[in-house]
């Protein structure tokens, strides 16, 4: 199943690209991934691990992925796997005229999938991609004025 989103927003590319990488400030500004940390890496790097929370029910769902890919303020491609899931989470920067195209692309498989598919997690998943876009947008556009 692929989740796919994007949203224009009205700033710069060196924003927007500080904005989603520097994670040590995502609690000031997304809602989405509560209790970010970096596990091992100092920054938004190739390599990098950090670990999050996601609620797309009540109950929270830790995540621990894995940078396996990153060209700043271009792209960045994360992977992880929890409980038979494995899941690809992709990010692309992309800059015309006055504002930056932010593509989230969300590949998932494994053997337990399809169980994700009977708690409607995927619909949950889909509504917190578009709120964590909305979210760099608002932080983004509001560091310009």
């Amino acid at each position: 199943m692929v989740i796919q989103e994007a949203i224009d927003i009205h700033a710069p590319l060196p924003v927007v690209w500080r904005v989603f990488s520097e994670m040590e400030d995502w609690e000031s500004w997304n809602t989405v991934c509560e209790n970010c940390c970096l596990i091992e890496g100092d920054e938004m790097a190739l390599g990098t691990c950090f670990r999050f929370t996601l609620r797309p029910y009540r109950i929270p769902i830790q995540i621990a992925p894995k940078i396996v890919k990153c060209d700043p303020g271009k792209e960045v491609i994360w992977a992880g796997s929890r409980w038979g899931v494995h899941a690809e989470h992709s990010f692309t920067f992309e800059e015309k005229d006055d504002k930056v195209t932010l593509t989230s692309i969300e590949e998932f498989g494994g053997p337990m999938f399809w169980a994700s598919w009977l708690a409607l997690i995927p619909f949950r998943l889909h509504r917190l991609t578009r709120q964590l876009l909305k979210a760099v947008k608002t932080k983004a556009e509001s560091c310009t004025k």
